[in-house]
Protein backbone atom coordinates (compact mmCIF):
# COMPACT_ATOMS: atom_id res chain seq x y z
CA UNK A 1 0.00 0.00 0.00
CA UNK A 2 1.38 3.76 -0.48
CA UNK A 3 0.97 5.85 1.86
CA UNK A 4 -0.48 9.21 1.14
CA UNK A 5 1.69 11.62 2.15
CA UNK A 6 1.62 15.17 2.93
CA UNK A 7 4.08 18.16 2.32
CA UNK A 8 5.44 17.95 5.54
CA UNK A 9 7.19 14.52 5.54
CA UNK A 10 4.94 13.20 8.03
CA UNK A 11 2.88 10.08 5.62
CA UNK A 12 -0.62 9.17 6.59
CA UNK A 13 -0.90 5.44 5.73
CA UNK A 14 -4.38 3.97 5.58
CA UNK A 15 -3.37 -0.18 6.38
CA UNK A 16 -5.81 -2.57 5.66
CA UNK A 17 -6.36 -4.21 8.71
CA UNK A 18 -9.23 -7.59 9.16
CA UNK A 19 -10.97 -7.06 12.53
CA UNK A 20 -12.52 -10.18 12.45
CA UNK A 21 -13.89 -13.31 14.48
CA UNK A 22 -10.53 -14.63 13.93
CA UNK A 23 -9.02 -12.17 16.84
CA UNK A 24 -9.60 -14.58 20.30
CA UNK A 25 -10.61 -12.78 23.06
CA UNK A 26 -6.68 -13.28 24.48
CA UNK A 27 -4.99 -12.13 21.54
CA UNK A 28 -1.42 -11.11 22.89
CA UNK A 29 0.57 -14.65 22.85
CA UNK A 30 -2.57 -16.31 24.86
CA UNK A 31 -1.93 -13.87 27.44
CA UNK A 32 -5.07 -12.31 29.12
CA UNK A 33 -3.76 -10.03 30.95
CA UNK A 34 -1.51 -8.51 28.49
CA UNK A 35 -4.01 -8.52 25.71
CA UNK A 36 -6.61 -6.71 27.76
CA UNK A 37 -3.65 -3.70 28.98
CA UNK A 38 -3.69 -3.02 25.72
CA UNK A 39 -7.40 -3.31 25.05
CA UNK A 40 -7.99 -1.10 27.95
CA UNK A 41 -5.34 1.67 26.22
CA UNK A 42 -7.30 1.07 22.98
CA UNK A 43 -10.11 1.93 24.45
CA UNK A 44 -9.15 5.29 25.34
CA UNK A 45 -7.43 6.21 22.21
CA UNK A 46 -10.00 7.32 20.14
CA UNK A 47 -11.57 9.96 21.90
CA UNK A 48 -8.04 11.16 23.16
CA UNK A 49 -6.25 11.15 20.30
CA UNK A 50 -9.25 13.27 18.85
CA UNK A 51 -8.99 15.77 22.51
CA UNK A 52 -4.93 15.68 20.70
CA UNK A 53 -6.06 16.86 17.45
CA UNK A 54 -8.02 19.77 18.63
CA UNK A 55 -6.07 20.76 21.55
CA UNK A 56 -3.23 21.58 18.77
CA UNK A 57 -5.94 23.02 16.52
CA UNK A 58 -6.45 25.46 18.93
CA UNK A 59 -2.83 26.73 18.89
CA UNK A 60 -2.27 26.75 15.13
CA UNK A 61 -2.93 30.13 14.92
CA UNK A 62 0.35 31.24 17.11
CA UNK A 63 2.70 28.57 14.81
CA UNK A 64 4.79 30.99 12.33
CA UNK A 65 6.76 28.39 11.18
CA UNK A 66 5.49 26.94 8.07
CA UNK A 67 7.87 24.01 8.63
CA UNK A 68 5.63 23.21 11.98
CA UNK A 69 2.56 23.94 10.31
CA UNK A 70 2.91 21.70 7.85
CA UNK A 71 3.95 18.84 10.14
CA UNK A 72 0.72 19.66 12.20
CA UNK A 73 -1.23 18.69 9.33
CA UNK A 74 0.42 15.41 9.28
CA UNK A 75 0.27 14.79 12.77
CA UNK A 76 -3.49 15.39 12.23
CA UNK A 77 -4.00 12.72 9.52
CA UNK A 78 -2.23 10.48 11.51
CA UNK A 79 -4.07 10.81 15.03
CA UNK A 80 -7.38 11.11 12.48
CA UNK A 81 -7.00 7.62 11.34
CA UNK A 82 -5.28 5.95 14.60
CA UNK A 83 -8.41 7.28 16.38
CA UNK A 84 -11.21 5.60 13.43
CA UNK A 85 -8.87 2.14 13.32
CA UNK A 86 -9.09 1.71 16.80
CA UNK A 87 -13.04 2.45 17.04
CA UNK A 88 -13.21 -0.15 14.34
CA UNK A 89 -11.89 -2.86 16.77
CA UNK A 90 -14.78 -1.77 19.56
CA UNK A 91 -17.11 -4.18 17.51
CA UNK A 92 -15.03 -7.42 18.04
CA UNK A 93 -14.78 -6.39 21.47
CA UNK A 94 -18.48 -6.01 21.89
CA UNK A 95 -18.86 -8.81 19.51
CA UNK A 96 -16.92 -11.05 22.39
CA UNK A 97 -18.84 -10.15 25.08
CA UNK A 98 -16.99 -7.21 26.81
CA UNK A 99 -19.50 -4.09 27.98
CA UNK A 100 -17.21 -1.70 26.89
CA UNK A 101 -19.80 0.98 25.87
CA UNK A 102 -21.00 2.65 29.68
CA UNK A 103 -16.45 2.98 30.38
CA UNK A 104 -16.54 4.83 27.05
CA UNK A 105 -19.41 6.90 27.71
CA UNK A 106 -18.31 7.79 30.91
CA UNK A 107 -14.79 8.58 29.36
CA UNK A 108 -16.13 10.91 26.64
CA UNK A 109 -17.65 12.82 28.80
CA UNK A 110 -14.87 13.51 30.85
CA UNK A 111 -13.38 14.60 27.36
CA UNK A 112 -15.92 17.20 26.84
CA UNK A 113 -15.46 18.35 30.67
CA UNK A 114 -11.66 18.60 29.84
CA UNK A 115 -12.75 20.23 26.66
CA UNK A 116 -14.83 22.70 27.81
CA UNK A 117 -13.35 23.81 31.62
CA UNK A 118 -9.64 23.17 31.21
CA UNK A 119 -7.63 26.11 29.58
CA UNK A 120 -6.83 25.64 26.47
CA UNK A 121 -2.57 25.74 26.80
CA UNK A 122 -3.21 23.00 30.07
CA UNK A 123 -4.11 20.64 27.45
CA UNK A 124 -1.78 21.34 24.69
CA UNK A 125 0.67 20.72 27.44
CA UNK A 126 -1.07 17.38 27.98
CA UNK A 127 -1.20 16.47 24.91
CA UNK A 128 2.71 17.08 24.51
CA UNK A 129 3.36 14.95 27.48
CA UNK A 130 1.03 12.23 26.57
CA UNK A 131 2.59 11.91 22.82
CA UNK A 132 5.89 11.13 24.86
CA UNK A 133 4.08 8.35 26.87
CA UNK A 134 2.62 6.85 23.48
CA UNK A 135 5.82 7.24 21.90
CA UNK A 136 7.34 5.84 24.54
CA UNK A 137 5.08 2.69 24.90
CA UNK A 138 5.75 2.24 20.67
CA UNK A 139 9.46 2.00 21.08
CA UNK A 140 9.64 -0.68 23.51
CA UNK A 141 6.80 -2.82 21.86
CA UNK A 142 9.07 -2.89 19.09
CA UNK A 143 11.75 -4.73 21.18
CA UNK A 144 9.17 -6.94 23.06
CA UNK A 145 9.59 -10.78 21.92
CA UNK A 146 6.29 -11.67 22.35
CA UNK A 147 4.78 -8.77 19.94
CA UNK A 148 5.99 -11.72 17.59
CA UNK A 149 2.98 -14.27 18.63
CA UNK A 150 0.52 -11.70 18.62
CA UNK A 151 -2.85 -12.17 16.46
CA UNK A 152 -1.40 -10.94 13.32
CA UNK A 153 -3.92 -8.16 12.38
CA UNK A 154 -3.58 -6.82 16.20
CA UNK A 155 0.57 -6.97 15.53
CA UNK A 156 0.07 -5.44 12.46
CA UNK A 157 -1.95 -2.60 14.45
CA UNK A 158 0.39 -2.29 17.18
CA UNK A 159 3.69 -1.77 14.64
CA UNK A 160 2.01 0.96 12.22
CA UNK A 161 0.21 2.80 15.47
CA UNK A 162 3.55 2.60 17.12
CA UNK A 163 5.80 3.70 13.88
CA UNK A 164 3.13 7.07 13.55
CA UNK A 165 3.91 7.85 17.22
CA UNK A 166 7.46 7.92 16.92
CA UNK A 167 7.32 10.15 13.25
CA UNK A 168 5.17 12.48 14.90
CA UNK A 169 7.02 12.60 18.78
CA UNK A 170 7.56 16.35 18.55
CA UNK A 171 4.92 17.73 16.35
CA UNK A 172 2.60 18.31 20.29
CA UNK A 173 5.73 19.88 22.01
CA UNK A 174 6.87 22.09 19.10
CA UNK A 175 3.29 23.83 19.17
CA UNK A 176 3.78 23.88 22.84
CA UNK A 177 7.28 25.28 22.70
CA UNK A 178 6.09 27.61 19.84
CA UNK A 179 3.31 28.97 21.74
CA UNK A 180 3.47 28.37 25.64
CA UNK A 181 7.22 27.99 26.16
CA UNK A 182 6.54 27.31 30.41
CA UNK A 183 8.40 24.65 32.03
CA UNK A 184 5.73 24.66 34.80
CA UNK A 185 3.14 24.54 32.13
CA UNK A 186 4.61 21.17 30.38
CA UNK A 187 5.04 19.52 33.89
CA UNK A 188 1.77 20.20 35.01
CA UNK A 189 0.42 19.10 31.84
CA UNK A 190 2.81 15.63 31.78
CA UNK A 191 1.51 15.28 35.50
CA UNK A 192 -2.19 15.25 34.49
CA UNK A 193 -1.65 13.40 31.20
CA UNK A 194 0.28 10.83 33.65
CA UNK A 195 -2.84 10.37 36.03
CA UNK A 196 -5.18 10.28 33.25
CA UNK A 197 -3.58 7.93 30.43
CA UNK A 198 -2.98 5.71 33.90
CA UNK A 199 -6.48 5.77 35.74
CA UNK A 200 -9.16 5.69 32.34
CA UNK A 201 -6.46 2.84 30.74
CA UNK A 202 -6.13 0.89 33.97
CA UNK A 203 -10.04 1.02 34.39
CA UNK A 204 -10.80 -0.27 30.94
CA UNK A 205 -7.96 -3.11 32.09
CA UNK A 206 -9.52 -4.09 35.07
CA UNK A 207 -13.76 -4.23 33.87
CA UNK A 208 -12.60 -6.18 30.95
CA UNK A 209 -10.80 -9.08 33.31
CA UNK A 210 -13.91 -9.04 35.18
CA UNK A 211 -15.82 -9.75 32.59
CA UNK A 212 -13.64 -12.53 31.75
CA UNK A 213 -13.28 -14.40 35.15
CA UNK A 214 -17.46 -13.98 35.08
CA UNK A 215 -17.59 -15.51 32.05
CA UNK A 216 -15.06 -18.62 32.85
CA UNK A 217 -12.31 -17.16 29.92
CA UNK A 218 -9.81 -16.75 32.73
CA UNK A 219 -9.44 -18.57 36.01
CA UNK A 220 -7.90 -16.98 39.41
CA UNK A 221 -4.47 -19.09 39.40
CA UNK A 222 -4.13 -18.12 35.65
CA UNK A 223 -4.71 -14.54 36.53
CA UNK A 224 -2.34 -14.90 39.25
CA UNK A 225 0.06 -16.16 37.25
CA UNK A 226 0.09 -13.55 34.30
CA UNK A 227 0.83 -11.12 37.21
CA UNK A 228 3.87 -12.91 38.27
CA UNK A 229 4.52 -13.06 34.74
CA UNK A 230 4.04 -9.43 34.43
CA UNK A 231 6.12 -8.34 37.47
CA UNK A 232 9.07 -9.98 35.91
CA UNK A 233 8.21 -8.07 32.14
CA UNK A 234 7.97 -4.96 34.17
CA UNK A 235 11.76 -5.72 35.94
CA UNK A 236 12.91 -6.20 32.21
CA UNK A 237 11.35 -3.28 30.85
CA UNK A 238 10.71 -0.89 33.95
CA UNK A 239 13.96 0.52 34.21
CA UNK A 240 14.29 1.72 30.07
CA UNK A 241 10.69 2.66 30.52
CA UNK A 242 11.49 4.95 33.43
CA UNK A 243 14.52 6.18 32.01
CA UNK A 244 12.31 7.74 29.39
CA UNK A 245 9.85 9.63 31.15
CA UNK A 246 12.79 10.73 33.04
CA UNK A 247 13.84 12.51 30.50
CA UNK A 248 10.69 14.45 30.00
CA UNK A 249 11.34 15.96 33.16
CA UNK A 250 14.57 17.85 32.32
CA UNK A 251 13.96 21.19 31.36
CA UNK A 252 16.35 21.32 27.76
CA UNK A 253 14.01 17.87 26.66
CA UNK A 254 13.39 17.59 23.19
CA UNK A 255 11.34 14.88 22.01
CA UNK A 256 14.23 14.12 18.49
CA UNK A 257 16.74 13.66 21.48
CA UNK A 258 16.37 10.29 20.72
CA UNK A 259 16.14 8.43 17.36
CA UNK A 260 14.13 5.22 17.09
CA UNK A 261 12.94 5.18 13.14
CA UNK A 262 15.27 3.35 12.00
CA UNK A 263 13.61 0.31 14.16
CA UNK A 264 10.40 1.79 13.44
CA UNK A 265 10.48 1.74 9.92
CA UNK A 266 12.44 -2.01 9.71
CA UNK A 267 9.40 -3.42 11.71
CA UNK A 268 6.99 -1.23 9.48
CA UNK A 269 8.49 -3.19 6.39
CA UNK A 270 7.87 -6.48 7.73
CA UNK A 271 4.14 -6.07 8.10
CA UNK A 272 4.29 -4.19 3.90
CA UNK A 273 3.90 -0.93 5.04
CA UNK A 274 6.80 1.32 3.18
CA UNK A 275 8.20 4.52 5.11
CA UNK A 276 8.57 8.27 3.21
CA UNK A 277 12.00 8.32 1.90
CA UNK A 278 11.65 12.44 2.70
CA UNK A 279 10.78 11.69 6.31
CA UNK A 280 13.24 13.29 8.72
CA UNK A 281 14.42 11.57 12.08
CA UNK A 282 13.56 14.54 14.16
CA UNK A 283 9.97 14.38 12.90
Amino acid sequence: MVPVTSASGIPVRKPELDFDASIPHHWFAGRALLSHIFNGLNLVFPDGERFFIRSVREHLAGVEDPELRQQVKGFFGQEAHHAAEHERYFDILEAQGYPIRPLLRRFARFMAWSNRWMPARLRLAMTAGAEHYTATMGALAFEDPLLEEAHPTMRKLIIWHATEEIEHKAVAFDVLRATHPSYLLRMLGFALATLTLLGWATAGTRMLVRTDLRAGRLDRATLRAERRELRARQRQFGPKFLAHLRRYLHRDFHPSETDELPLAHRRLAEIGLAPDPTLRASA
